[in-house]
């Protein structure tokens, strides 16, 4: 596994439950700062369910309970003195389908910062945020439009302007393109190399090709049967990109790598 000492993120011995079901075991991972990390595997192993520990967004979630420990800058983000409001403010999120607020593109970006106290120029928050996402060019005439009137690659960007309107440290990408056409989803991975240089990333993916573009650590989940008949996932191997793609320490990983890519 790979061990780095700078890591902004790291989980040591992580599982998650919902009620007595164990969906997730035995994870470490470091994140280091100003990286694409890309966590890939099979369904139900597990990989969205750990992106959601790191801003506590299972706490959402009935009957969810995360054992282990997981640390923001060394601070454990479950300790009960951390704000989750703030932790979420630090570790921004963009999800699968886009959802952007049914208001105006302007208040789509300026909504977050509005609740956070912003106290700066909100004109040039927006507007630097919509740069960001590769989007001001294509909206800059029509910001008091609905959000809800872009096409949906525009929405999904939309929605990582929101998320970097409130300037995070970190975003996490639950699947950010299973719902985009191939333009869209290149557009959305240029982005995602160009944001890396000022914040952390960690992208949720179906897509091995996209994993391989876009990441330069992947960490590979694997499911296991239980003897209740339900499903577990656990951690594999976490490993450079090139490593876990072309030379992988752990078996497992090599058939699901060489199977996906045939």
């Amino acid at each position: 596994m790979l061990a780095n000492s700078d890591a902004i993120l790291r989980s040591e011995n992580v599982a998650v439950y919902y009620g007595s079901t164990v969906a997730v075991r035995d994870v470490n991972l470091d994140i280091p700062e100003n990286q694409v990390v890309a966590f890939i595997g099979p369904s139900g192993c597990g990989k969205s369910t750990i992106l959601r520990c790191f801003n506590r967004m299972n706490d959402l979630i009935p009957g969810a309970k995360v054992k282990g420990k997981i640390t923001f800058h060394d601070r454990d983000i479950y300790d009960e003195k951390v704000d989750a409001v703030e932790l979420r403010r630090r570790i921004g999120m963009v999800f699968q389908k886009p959802n952007p607020f049914p208001k105006s593109i302007y208040d789509n970006i300026a909504f977050g910062a509005r609740i956070n106290g912003y106290q700066g120029e909100m004109d040039e928050l927006v507007e630097s945020a919509l740069h960001k996402a590769a989007l001001w060019d294509e909206v800059k005439d029509k910001l008091r439009e609905s959000g809800l009137a872009l096409s949906g690659g525009q929405q999904q960007r939309l929605c990582i302007a929101r998320a970097i309107a409130i300037q995070p440290e970190v975003i996490l990408m639950d699947e950010p393109c299973s719902a985009l056409d191939p333009i869209s989803t290149l557009k959305v991975e240029e982005l995602i190399h160009e944001l890396k240089e000022q914040y952390t990333i960690i992208i949720v993916t179906h897509n091995m090709q996209q994993a391989a573009r876009v990441s330069d650590i992947t960490a590979f989940f694997n499911v296991e049967a239980t003897e209740k008949g339900g499903k577990t996932g656990y951690l594999v191997e976490l490993n450079t990109t090139e490593v876990i793609f072309q030379s992988p320490e752990q078996q497992a990983t090599k058939e699901y790598i060489s199977g996906r890519f045939g």
